[in-house]
């Protein structure tokens, strides 16, 4: 958890099947181009579909035959990510032998019911296999960028967003000294970000962090990082803000810090989010964090870490949108009612985006010509 080369910062995308993916999203949501006023939606994923965003979840495979988690999955979401089985200790737990099938369970489940796939994390310092934490300079290089290649290679297609590298940074934005900046300097996530670039060309790549829910020091050097690979051409689409949160966070700035990394030309993704704490004030909290999102057009979507506080990392601080016993709590219908009105407003003309719906605005096919359109003019 915790060719002709293009313009600066702008990646070439062929359409794929992710893009048949989200429209199939789309179209289960009911996501339809409506010149009047639009119906709210009853679940999160199809509330956020008529935004042209996503709401999804964080899943564990073993659980998907669980009737209730199955069930309650399958009704509220349009978007799902893998908690654990496409870390790199699941993938690859011996040098050069991949194991792909936790992550191929959830990529077909979710296929089989119009659902788009995260990709959840391609490089970090935890969770490595014990082969790779003995492994020094270009042998640890070469063991990245391998590995980048097999994952991201066999998902090639079937992927919306990769974390292409997760919690690089400390919290005063100094570089985390982990293996990777010790013994690969600080060149090695552009080279990761590259090598994602490389197996599948189709995916957005994300940097993703938690504590950069506002502008502190950690967020301020993830931005001038962005700034800096946008200005030589390094291949990186999106920023990911996991939030972890709790009801009294200091949320003041949240919006904020979404927007100026949207400035840079980059979409956002809320990645991680769980909220410690019950009734109102988690309610609220919710509430504010989703209406951040739909205030920024570059916001892609929201994913929670689980559903249910049955079965979340951070149990005891019941952080989710379900109870144990999968009721929805009152932050659930805080987060659905934010996400409705955002619907409201696009269908209202107010999306900002030239009389064309969110939905259309987002969807991968016509973010991908927007991005070929930019290339021929820069």
């Amino acid at each position: 958890m915790h060719s002709s080369p293009p313009a600066p910062g702008r990646r070439r995308r062929r359409r794929s099947t992710v893009a048949v993916a989200v429209t199939a999203v789309l179209a289960t949501a009911g996501v339809v181009a409506l010149s009047g006023t639009a119906h709210a939606a009853d679940t999160l994923g199809a509330a956020a579909a008529e935004s042209g965003r996503y709401y999804g979840t964080a899943v564990v495979p073993e659980l998907l035959d669980d009737s209730a988690y199955g069930s309650t999955l399958n009704r509220e979401f349009n978007s799902v990510v893998a908690e654990n089985v496409m870390k790199w200790d699941a993938t690859e737990p011996n040098r050069g032998q991949f194991n792909f099938s936790g992550g191929d369970r959830i990529v077909e489940h979710a296929r089989s019911r119009g659902m788009s796939v995260r990709g959840h994390t391609l490089v970090w310092h935890a969770q490595q296999p014990g082969w790779v934490q003995g492994l020094t300079g270009d042998s640890l290089r070469q063991a990245m960028l391998d590995h980048i290649s097999g994952v991201a290679g066999h998902y090639r297609g079937q992927i919306h967003s990769w974390d292409v590298v997760n919690e690089a940074f400390e919290w005063d934005g100094s570089r985390r000294q982990s293996n990777l900046q010790q013994q690969l300097g600080n060149g090695w996530i552009e080279e990761a970000f590259r090598a994602a670039d490389s197996a599948d060309p189709n995916a957005k790549l994300c940097y993703n962090d938690y504590g950069t829910d506002g502008i502190n020091a950690k967020s301020d050097a993830i931005y001038r990082m962005v700034q800096d690979f946008r200005s030589r051409g390094v291949p990186i689409d999106c920023v990911g803000f996991q939030s972890h949160l709790d009801s009294n966070s200091d949320l003041s700035t949240y919006r904020q810090n979404l927007q100026r990394f949207a400035d840079l030309g980059i979409d956002v993704q809320i990645t991680e989010l769980d909220i410690g704490g019950s009734g109102s004030a988690q309610a609220n909290a919710y509430r504010t964090v989703t209406q951040a999102c739909v205030a920024v057009s570059r916001c892609n979507g929201i994913t929670i870490w689980g559903f249910t506080d049955a079965h979340s990392w951070r149990g005891d601080d019941t952080p989710l949108l379900f109870d144990t016993n999968y009721n929805k709590k009152e932050a659930y219908y805080a987060v659905l009612d934010a996400l409705n009105s955002a619907a409201t407003n696009s269908y209202s003309g107010n999306s900002g985006n030239s009389g064309n719906t969110a939905a259309e605005a987002h969807h991968p096919a016509a973010w991908r010509e927007n991005v070929r359109a930019a290339d021929r003019t820069a």
